[in-house]
């Protein structure tokens, strides 16, 4: 009896990411996620003014759509090293060029090095997530993964709601070099809490695996400068600028077509479903998003802040949902929660289309899209738990960066899709014409949902 009642007591310690052998590895990551998200919120804030100060105005659109191509490289090749010799020293070399990235922005003296200074944070952003998933995968036992990627989602959700916020008060009583210098210190600081949990994991080459491919690495660059230029194209008017989207949308699928699990693009069973799930979730979602507070202030008349509130609800409920498919955790598949979550995506998104159209008041708007963040959250954890218990050890790294890589791919290509949308619509019916897209989208998410759910668990 003493032994059974040992053995229970160590599984309830191991039943939360809070026990004493993960504390220290559980709070390191969340303050890694939490800057990394901070840091990405705050340069939307304070990038008007830098590239004021730099006399860089014309290289204000690059200073965002660089680190999204440099951050394709830094998914693949993390996933390329972590597969073959563990997340350990991968995690120690992203972090160490995220910080390098962040010291060179914050010292820049003209916009060139800033740009420079940005593609070294995309590529060790991009990494350092990878890194983290696979560590994830090697630390914690699989009925805890749906809880840590929930606690991430809260460190996402967070520096949604006070990251600008905090970074316009950085920039006015420290100066805007310290949003991006004083990131790197208390980056640095996170990290020591990582650095026991990667002491225990082995670095010994997997020998099962050949040498690192070039060619995903060069299809990454190649995808992530078409995505630079669906975001640049995005934003301007034309006929040639939808031949050039149009292109550029092209040479991005073909070129991420090996990033990505075999059977992605023909919606394979498992894993390649649930990787094609983050690309029109994302997409979809976000497609939308970055149109709510322009609808706001055009058709309601409501100011920054004001339209701002209808995102903090979202982002609000997007900790709920995240919460809730942490609680559930094994007492529902993931499958289901990715269908829950689409349904409540296509609601989000129907009642914008609807307030385009009727023009209700906008609390049905801001109610809708909470559905829709709450949906957010229950997919986007659960999308990370099915790809890593879907994925051999050996593919742990490949999966993750296809994962982040896809995330990218539908956010920046859908934003891009959409923009040109708005440009070309009739007058008066740019909402209507982008928010229907995405609904379609957000369709065809629910109808492939189910198949995200695996026939067969591959053998660790």
């Amino acid at each position: 009896m003493p032994l059974n009642r040992s053995s229970q007591s160590t599984e309830r310690a191991e039943s939360t990411i809070y026990a004493p052998q993960y504390l220290a590895t559980t709070l390191g990551m969340f303050v890694l996620v939490f800057l990394v998200a901070f840091e990405s919120m705050a340069v939307t804030t304070v990038m008007p003014l830098v590239s004021e100060l730099l006399d860089g105005e014309r290289y204000f659109a690059l200073a965002f759509a660089a680190p999204i191509a440099s951050g394709m490289l830094g998914m693949v090749a993390a996933g390329e090293v972590t597969d073959r010799w563990g997340p350990k020293h991968p995690l120690f070399i992203a972090v160490a060029v995220f910080c390098v990235g962040l010291l060179i922005c914050g010292s820049a003296e003209n916009m060139q090095a800033l740009i420079a200074g940005r593609i070294l944070q995309g590529v060790g952003g991009g990494a350092i997530t990878v890194a983290i998933y696979v560590l994830i995968a090697r630390v914690y036992p699989g009925h805890l993964h749906s809880k840590i990627f929930a606690l991430f989602a809260t460190a996402w959700v967070i520096p949604a709601m006070i990251g600008p916020w905090m970074a316009g008060l950085i920039a006015v009583h420290l100066g805007w070099r310290w949003v991006f210098s004083g990131v790197a210190v208390l980056v640095v600081l996170a990290f020591c809490g990582v650095v026991p949990a990667l002491k225990s994991l082995s670095s010994t080459r997997n020998p099962d695996l050949g040498p690192i491919s070039a060619k995903r690495l060069v299809l990454a660059g190649l995808t992530g400068v078409a995505v630079i230029c669906m975001n640049l194209l995005g934003n301007t008017q034309g006929r040639w600028s939808l031949l050039g989207l149009i292109l550029a949308l092209a040479v991005a699928l073909a070129a991420v077509r090996p990033l990505l699990p075999k059977g992605t693009f023909s919606l394979a069973r498992g894993l390649p479903s649930t990787i094609m799930t983050r690309i029109f979730v994302a997409g979809a979602f976000f497609g939308v998003e970055v149109y709510l507070p322009y609808l706001l202030r055009e058709d309601y008349h409501l100011g920054p802040d004001r339209a701002g509130l209808i995102l903090t609800a979202s982002a609000l409920c997007w900790s709920v949902g995240s919460w809730l498919q942490g609680k559930l955790g094994e007492k529902v598949e993931s499958s289901t929660c990715i269908t829950v979550g689409a349904i409540a995506g296509c609601v989000a998104i129907s009642t914008a289309l609807a307030t385009a159209v009727f023009h209700p008041p906008v609390l049905v708007l801001v109610c809708g899209w909470a559905v829709g963040g709450f949906g957010m959250g229950m997919i986007f954890p659960r999308q990370n738990v099915n790809m890593l218990a879907l994925s051999a050890k050996d593919e742990q790294g490949f999966n993750s960066s296809a994962m982040t890589v896809a995330d990218s791919l539908g956010n920046a290509g859908v934003t891009a899709i959409g923009g040109v949308i708005f440009a070309m619509a009739a007058t008066g019916m740019g909402f209507i014409s982008v928010f229907s897209f995405s609904l379609l989208l957000v369709l065809v998410l629910i109808a492939i949902s189910p198949r995200t759910k695996a026939v067969a668990r591959p053998a660790a």
